[in-house]
């Protein structure tokens, strides 16, 4: 396969490699910026802009196998976020990460960007996931519903994202500060809007609807903010699993929660998505940092 995609998508900055494990990724490395996307869930595993340290996070216990979800990165959650609604046997988060996409397409951008794209169809849907690595991470999730198909159908989705912090108790997210969530630590409790920034003390995981707000990362410790920029999201989820979880998780560091939070674009629960016959729904985040 690597012979055939090298010899595909010859372009200056892309190469393709097989890891220990056999999964196949596109690594990209221009004078712009560096990135890592596995064909294993269209997952994109590094980004780093020339001259930053990396922006996104990656467990050092992830598993990187076939059939397995890769922990950190960006997860694409298709087509149910978190448990299934009906079929408890059914994977978390929908099978988009667990299955091997198609590369499709790669260009270098006059700007020193690269576009990829990998492609799949999952449960009657034909899906397409667009990676601009440059100065900004753009992620664009494009879901199709046939023409043919005999019924509209709903569908959940959250680019997962998972970004590197130097210390969790130091960090801030702005942004939705006036909207209410839903609190899933225990349970799934409505809660109203708290006024203020988002800071950690304990396991913390919050899906926040109808907002389209972009979210900033202030980390004084990296002396940066990452800034999370979205379209066609009106939900937003934010989590870090603190000590216990992290503890009960085998493909997660005991101690790794101190250094990762995840700020997750995503259309879920009462923001699902519904498409007719032949519609189609793009959803993107952009993903960017800037020294404090």
């Amino acid at each position: 396969m690597i012979n055939s995609l090298q010899e595909k998508f010859s372009i200056p900055g892309l190469r393709f490699e097989t890891t220990e494990g056999g999964l196949v990724k596109a690594v990209i490395d221009t004078p712009i910026a560096k990135a890592e996307i596995y064909l294993l869930g269209a997952h994109v595993a590094a980004y780093q802009p020339a001259g930053s340290k990396p922006i996104l996070w990656m467990s050092a216990k992830s598993l990187f196998e076939e059939s397995k979800p890769i922990r950190g990165g960006v997860p694409i959650c298709f087509p149910w976020f978190g448990a299934h609604a009906t079929d408890p046997k059914a994977p978390a988060h929908g099978s988009a990460r667990t299955r091997i996409w198609d590369f499709l397409s790669a260009v270098l951008n006059p700007d020193n960007s690269m576009t990829v794209s990998m492609g799949t169809a999952i449960d009657g849907f034909s899906v397409v996931f667009t990676a601009t690595v440059g100065e900004k991470l753009k992620m664009e999730l494009t879901v199709s519903l046939p023409e043919d198909a005999s019924e509209s159908k709903s569908f959940e989705a959250a680019l997962h994202t998972y970004l590197s912090v130097s210390d969790i108790h130091t960090v801030s997210i702005e942004g939705l500060e006036s909207n209410d969530y839903i609190d899933k630590v225990g349970g799934t409790t409505p809660k109203t809007a708290e006024g203020k920034a988002i800071r950690f003390s304990a396991e913390l995981d919050r899906v926040y609807q109808n907002t389209a707000a972009t979210c900033i990362l202030r980390d004084p410790g990296f002396n940066r903010s990452i800034v999370v920029e979205k379209q066609n999201s009106l939900s937003t989820v934010v989590w870090n699993p603190w000590i216990a979880k992290s503890a009960r998780m085998p493909d997660f560091g005991d101690d790794e929660w101190k250094e990762m939070l995840c700020i997750e674009s995503a259309n879920v629960g009462g923001c699902a998505i519904t498409l007719s016959p032949g519609q189609t729904h793009t959803m993107i985040a952009m993903v960017s940092a800037t020294a404090l």
